[in-house]
């Protein structure tokens, strides 16, 4: 049989096993007031119920049963003890795993902050200093026209870093729409947008797709979001250009999406944190990289959503290739 008592309003808590002769009830001999508990048989049983003024009588009669008695309560006594000090020792780890976890958010939420602040920053400031002189009226022609570009540059920039971050959270807390997705329209449309870019930096953009492009039970949004965020990071770490590769194939029920660039390629040891939140590399030789990290973290995450995989293959100094696998409709 079992002994239980319900704890906090809504516990219920284990007291003791019965086996055969065990008895129970004892506390309220010593306290002289009634206590609760429940007793459940597991088996069929004998109970043998002695009334308290019965018990008490054998009490007097007999020194023998109650040392025994007393022994007994004593050792149930110490495991109660014991107990409550192993339940006060589980409470103390848990209050401090929960804190040590406060601690640990509260340091990124610091190292976010802070690194917002810092990518928000630049190009505030270089958009500020273009407005003012272009407010003092000291600029004309060409000049004037440089300036207007690099303000708009600017801005969009901190219109890009505010959604990456609303697209990232709004990852957590909505489920994707699937649906059938063409591919190849998505590769073409993410291609197109950067063009400029990559002319502007030496990057040759480059597109191989089947006749028949690949479709794959998906959100087109997402999957164009996070085909976007590897294209910006290929164009960006190829700052002595070369060729980007985007190449679309079907192979044994699978989409293959792969990237190929020919940029700095990726260190090992870092190779394990590339996918997470707000990792991003600084500098690489004398190439200075901004940005939030959010990018790669924001293609895990989608292509995880749609039930896929998503790989990477470097070496540094000669480029590196992300391949996405995704389910073929």
């Amino acid at each position: 049989a079992e002994v239980t008592k319900i704890v906090n309003n809504a516990e219920v808590r284990l007291l003791k096993t019965l086996g055969p002769g065990d008895f129970f009830g004892e506390m309220a001999l010593i306290h002289n007031a009634p206590r609760a508990a429940t007793v459940t048989a597991k088996n069929q049983l004998v109970v043998l119920e002695i009334q308290k003024t019965a018990f008490d009588h054998v009490l007097r009669r007999s020194s023998s049963v109650a040392v025994a008695m007393v022994r007994e309560i004593s050792r149930r006594l110490r495991e109660n003890d014991e107990m409550a000090i192993e339940d006060l020792r589980l409470r103390a780890r848990e209050l401090a795993q929960a804190y040590q976890q406060l601690a640990e958010q509260e340091l990124k939420r610091r190292e976010f902050l802070s690194m917002v602040a810092h990518e928000l920053r630049t190009p505030l400031m270089a958009a500020s200093g273009f407005l003012q002189l272009i407010q003092k009226g000291i600029l004309s022609g060409e000049e004037f026209q440089q300036a207007v570009d690099t303000v708009a540059r600017n801005i969009q920039q901190i219109i890009n870093l505010v959604n990456d971050i609303l697209f990232l959270q709004e990852l957590d807390l909505v489920l994707p729409e699937f649906q059938e997705v063409d591919l190849g329209e998505i590769a073409r449309n993410v291609l197109d947008a950067y063009k400029e870019q990559a002319r502007k930096q030496g990057v040759k953009l480059r597109l191989k797709i089947p006749r028949r492009a690949p479709t794959v039970l998906g959100d087109a949004r997402s999957l164009e979001r996070a085909l976007t965020c590897l294209v910006d990071n290929a164009i960006k770490f190829s700052p002595n250009g070369g060729d980007v590769e985007l190449r679309l194939s079907q192979d044994n029920g699978q989409v293959i999406i792969a990237l190929e660039d020919h940029g700095i390629g990726i260190d090992p040891e870092i190779r394990p944190y590339i996918f997470d939140r707000f990792y991003h590399l600084e500098r690489a030789g004398d190439d200075l990289f901004g940005g939030l990290g959010l990018g790669l973290a924001i293609t895990k995450q989608v292509i995880e959503q749609h039930n896929g995989v998503l790989e990477v293959e470097s070496e540094p100094g000669k480029g590196s290739t992300f391949t996405i696998r995704l389910n073929a409709t």
